[in-house]
């Protein structure tokens, strides 16, 4: 079986595309390099650099490799950046995916697995937080991945074509090996940040508001370990392959952490003071997300291995500490 993992040079994408291997699966990545790193790509995945925006480039690719189902990570993440400019996440997200559609239809390749977002939700009404809760993102990195899901269903009955979209949450951690890890630029993730203190890039992490309705007045937040993620993508691509139907599942460990609880651990985990500074809250960061990942758990049988916040955190800190600045 060989799987196609789009934008496997990325974070989430090369620790997929890792597990994939280590399951036995032939593995092609694909990635633009943009924001991706050759140097995640495992050794033994066969490589290709090319856009989605490029159809000839992915015709090219499915008629030179058999591939029996894709995962897309191919796309923008950053919720800031997605409110200052919008329509480069809608260019990526939306109309690269269009042409990654074109092309698999083209090619009569009927199976992909999406990587979507807790963000398509927006204000949740509920916590823990259901797949058939309400969709109302509040920034355009959410609106667009919730487009992107309408649009597999759409192509789903139109050309026959399965899907399985992944929510999740917090993505956080790092392979166990410490070979590969997180590395953005720039960096907005909160566990990645904190490791720069005692790694010596920020002399402070800054809490963005302690005035929730919480136990610790700060916000709270599904953390979920990049390899249970990887695995759930394998779960999804095999549950195409044989014959799954179009579904949605929520990815997280259902316990949440606050801000001050995850600053307090990383302090254990690397013996270092990592002061933080106070600062006001910002906009749109709902006091709570938690997910409920039952469905996932029943229908996927997927069972997270590494949900104990201090392992996450240790694994994250094998990497950075041996990575200080990124690959």
């Amino acid at each position: 079986m060989s799987i196609l993992v789009l934008g496997g040079a990325g974070y989430i994408g090369s620790h997929t595309a890792l597990e994939l291997i280590r399951a036995g699966y032939d593995v092609v990545v694909a990635d633009n390099l943009v924001t991706g790193y050759r140097a995640a790509v495992p050794e033994k995945a066969k490589f290709y650099e090319g856009s989605i925006h490029d159809f000839n480039f992915l015709d090219n690719l499915f008629k030179a490799e058999k591939i029996d189902a894709v995962i897309h990570f191919a796309a923008y993440s950053l919720v800031g950046e997605s409110v200052s400019n919008p329509l480069k996440y809608y260019d990526n997200n939306l109309c690269g995916t269009k042409v990654l559609l074109d092309a698999m239809v083209a090619n009569n390749i009927g199976k992909i697995v999406f990587s979507s977002t807790a963000a398509t939700y927006g204000e949740p009404e509920n916590i823990p937080i259901l797949e058939s809760d309400r969709t109302c993102p509040t920034n355009p990195y959410g609106e667009t991945k919730l487009a992107m899901e309408k649009m597999f269903h759409w192509t789903s009955l139109a050309h026959n074509m399965n899907y399985v979209s992944l929510r999740y949450f917090n993505a956080c951690g790092a392979d166990a090996t410490g070979t590969i890890g997180e590395a953005h630029n720039p960096e907005s993730h909160l566990i990645p940040l904190i490791l720069q203190v005692p790694n010596n890039k920020r002399e402070s992490v800054s809490i963005y508001g302690t005035d929730y309705d919480t136990p610790d007045r700060t916000c709270i937040r599904d953390y979920i370990h990049v390899t249970d993620l990887a695995q759930a993508h394998i779960l999804a691509v095999e549950y195409l392959l044989n014959g799954g139907k179009s579904d949605i599942f929520n990815l997280g460990n259902g316990v949440g952490y606050s801000v001050r609880e995850v600053i307090e651990t990383a302090r254990k985990v690397t013996g270092h003071p990592i002061p933080a500074i106070e600062t006001p809250r910002r906009a749109g960061d709902p006091a709570r997300l938690v997910a409920s990942s039952e469905k996932a758990r029943t229908i996927l049988g997927w069972n997270p291995c590494h949900a104990e916040l201090e392992e996450i955190i240790s694994s994250a800190w094998n990497w950075h500490k041996a990575h200080p600045n990124g690959y």
